[in-house]
């Protein structure tokens, strides 16, 4: 994995905005209407190289397909793995309880109202072996023709795919984290083995604590993080950690979020998985004052913080001296070399979202990469002083 040796190197949390056709086609999926594979495979493959061209052109170093082949993040689970044809999951989100007329505009986005949550209600294995080879090697064809550092894939946890898809099956936490952990290896060590950088997506890290265990104490959800990091690290085996980047989020929505779990009271247990990369929100109101958490939390040896620098769910663009800010701060307490700037969350976590404009969101990478570029000036001449 690519460090900031030279200068601050550039990234973002995973998916961007999707093309108007690609969100109709893929809209006609989720519902069940008959779309030709080979037309959707080939509108894909030329999303790819669309949004991969605009991430160079922003300034990312670090890029990524956009999650263009998935309905969410997580969801896309299951259509690639057997096992999950139960009844669909329903949430609560423990901050929007006491906000009932914010909770029907989150609830009403009409990309989140299409997602599908089948529950688990059969033995679960790889289904479809050929997405996973497919993502890898369309984000390897469009990586190949612009001039950026490095290229990397997201996949859903084994705790998130637990989040989002009810057990109804293996009657057990543990067994049902482990059949997630063996089944999601393959997809894991496609890319790996593809010569990508793969990103775990652990929201359930974050926003578990307020939607799944909601209703335990601290001390019971660590417990519970603890489970999922150890199936997580189980996955992950095979893969050496400088080729893992873990995402860690409280949830992509405009909500209240004063029901998230302080970064403070979870660090330890995150940093214990093997991934060397940790993706951090740092921008966004409820999170930007935990850069503080590392004045007394020491980053381990060889580890990589990639704090987000620009907001996923606001349409300000955030000023670039404000950007060299947030990244000098990290670079400060964890050192230059460990710091990669990136976003919060990503632009199109599920087919449809629009919290941000598209036009804003490459003007928002555009700022920071030009944030980054004022933050190198400044901190390797400080450095070099």
């Amino acid at each position: 994995m690519k460090r900031s040796t030279e200068r601050f190197l550039t990234t973002h949390t995973g998916s961007l905005p999707r093309p108007d056709d690609l969100i109709r086609m893929m809209y006609a999926k989720e519902e069940g209407v008959p779309v030709d594979p080979d037309a959707l495979a080939r509108r894909v493959a030329s999303a790819v190289e669309e949004v991969v061209r605009k991430q160079a052109d922003a300034g990312v170093d670090v890029v990524d397909d956009g999650e263009m082949s998935k309905p969410s993040y997580a969801t896309y689970i299951k259509d690639r793995l057997h096992g999950f044809g139960g009844s669909g999951n329903t949430f609560v989100y423990q901050d929007l309880v006491d906000f009932p007329n914010l909770a029907k505009r989150v609830f009403g986005d009409p990309g989140r109202s299409r997602r599908k949550t089948p529950a688990c209600n059969a033995p679960i294995s790889v289904r479809d072996a050929g997405a996973a080879k497919a993502d890898a090697a369309n984000l390897n064809a469009a990586f190949a023709k612009v001039d950026a550092q490095e290229a990397f894939l997201t996949a859903a946890s084994p705790g998130v795919v637990s989040l989002f898809f009810r057990d109804e099956h293996y009657g057990n936490e543990e067994a049902y984290l482990g059949a997630i952990a063996e089944a999601m290896r393959y997809e894991y060590e496609t890319i790996a083995n593809a010569g990508i950088v793969l990103q775990i997506d652990c929201p359930d890290l974050g926003m578990g604590r307020h939607i799944q265990f909601a209703d335990l104490s601290l001390a019971e959800f660590r417990k519970k993080a603890e489970l999922h990091v150890e199936a997580l690290n189980h996955a992950l085996a095979n893969i050496p950690s400088d080729r893992l980047r873990l995402h860690m989020c409280w949830g992509n929505y405009e909500g209240p979020h004063h029901c998230d779990v302080p970064l403070a009271d979870v660090i330890d247990i995150v940093l214990r998985a093997r991934p060397m990369a940790i993706v951090l929100e740092a921008a966004n109101p409820r999170h930007a004052h935990e850069w503080r958490v590392f004045e007394t939390v020491k980053l381990p040896e060889g580890k990589i913080l990639i704090p987000g620098v620009i907001e996923s769910k606001s349409n300000f663009i955030e000023h670039p001296e404000l950007v060299a800010q947030r990244i000098n701060r990290y670079a400060n307490l964890v050192g230059r070399e460990n710091v990669i700037a990136g976003s919060d969350c990503g632009y199109g976590t599920w087919v449809g979202q629009a919290a941000v404009d598209p036009d804003v969101v490459w003007a928002k990478m555009a700022a920071m990469a030009e944030g980054a570029r004022i933050a190198s000036r400044e901190f390797w001449k400080q450095s070099n002083a």
